[in-house]
């Protein structure tokens, strides 16, 4: 069993799991089971049962969760999207007004946009790089704040600390998506927030076979939250809790691997001519670079950029590259190219992608763990091509 002193990699490993093995398996077995004995649980929420989100693969990664993000709490869910409006609407009430960074991932603001206030919630955009515009925002019913660790697609870095201090300064709930950082390179709770999220589709399992979430964070929100998912009936089922379970134990040698690869990428993008614009928060002199490197242990795996000639460029690299995957999602093992606007953000309007900055022609690269110079050589031929 770990401990809270303990390295990430050792947590990884041995964080939350069985104190006995069970029938001696060093793999946790799959609980490939609806329902269990009754044995005096408490309350409804404590009946052992899928829907419930409590059979042995469920609570293994809860407390494996809880403790890489050094959290009291934490819960899976059967998508990432699962979790964040689980969350959004167990936290809140119709009335209840939040401050949302205006660049977010699509499905995330277009269940805000299109599904939240709707349903009589309220919200504002912040930048979140511009703490000096905040407190502009505030309304007497604002409850929450809600931001990327890692903005998705333009990889920005808002100022994460002093938005915690804002956040608990005004008595709001502070909520942040960590997908694109993973706990190995940014731990949200130990900066002030309240809640962190991920879309376990990505990095966390990182082998583009399931889909899932997970919510890490204080206990009685968490209790709030997982109650509600009880209601909504979005829970993860034991296989893809199992396959969750196996992919994260190598999340630190991944994402390290995909760190300096993605850097390695980045700085060959910026110093290729035919490249106009790079995205990544490791490169010297970007906005925010200071930023990102007092806040995060490694910049990540994500890169977009943008070619001179514009959509055509785009479409023609995409078609040149010959290890690349033209795929949506990301964190996987294999390397991933997309244009955000037929795909992650597609479900806003053109008007909304081009007001966040995100053009037709944005290419998004998700870095895999193959050779980083296979990887930069097969760029050099596509953009040269």
């Amino acid at each position: 069993m770990a401990n809270a002193n303990q390295g990430i990699d050792t947590r990884l490993i041995h964080a939350g799991e069985p104190e006995k093995r069970i029938c001696g398996a060093v793999s946790l077995p799959v609980f490939q089971s609806s329902t269990f004995a009754y044995a005096g649980h408490p309350g409804y929420d404590e009946l052992k049962y899928i829907r419930m989100n409590n059979t042995p693969n469920h609570e293994v990664l809860h407390r494996k969760l809880a403790a890489l993000e050094n959290t009291e709490a934490a819960l899976v869910t059967a998508s990432g999207m699962a979790a964040i409006s689980t969350t959004l609407l167990a936290l809140f009430s119709p009335g209840d007004h939040i401050l949302v960074q205006n660049c977010l991932y699509g499905g995330t603001q277009d269940f805000i946009v299109s599904d939240f206030v709707p349903l009589g919630f309220q919200f504002d955009f912040i930048d979140a790089e511009d703490p000096s515009s905040w407190a502009a925002r505030l309304k007497p019913n604002t409850r929450g704040l809600y931001v990327e660790t890692i903005t998705n697609p333009l990889l920005r870095v808002g100022d994460l600390k002093a938005l915690a201090e804002f956040a608990a300064a005004n008595g709001l709930i502070a909520m942040i998506d960590n997908t694109f950082a993973t706990p190995v390179n940014f731990r949200p709770a130990e900066w002030g927030y309240d809640i962190c999220l991920h879309s376990c589709t990505k990095y966390l399992n990182g082998h583009s076979d399931i889909v899932a979430g997970a919510v890490a964070g204080k206990g009685h929100l968490l209790k709030k939250i997982a109650h509600k998912l009880i209601h909504l009936g979005g829970s993860l089922d034991p296989h893809a809790c199992f396959l969750l379970h196996r992919g994260m134990k190598t999340l630190a040698l991944r994402v390290r691997h995909q760190n300096r690869s993605a850097l390695a990428i980045a700085e060959t993008l910026a110093a290729h001519p035919a490249v106009a614009r790079v995205n990544y928060p490791g490169l010297p002199g970007r906005p925010g670079y200071d930023r990102a490197r007092e806040l995060l242990e490694g910049f990540g795996g994500m890169v977009s950029f943008e070619l001179k000639g514009g959509l055509a460029a785009a479409e023609r690299f995409m078609q040149r590259v010959k290890i690349p995957i033209v795929a949506p999602s990301l964190g996987g093992v294999e390397t991933l190219v997309t244009r955000p606007a037929t795909t992650s953000h597609a479900g806003m309007s053109a008007r909304e992608r081009q007001a966040a900055g995100i053009t037709d022609s944005l290419i998004r690269l998700s870095v895999g763990i193959e050779d980083t110079r296979d990887l930069r050589q097969d760029f050099e031929q596509a953009l040269n091509g």
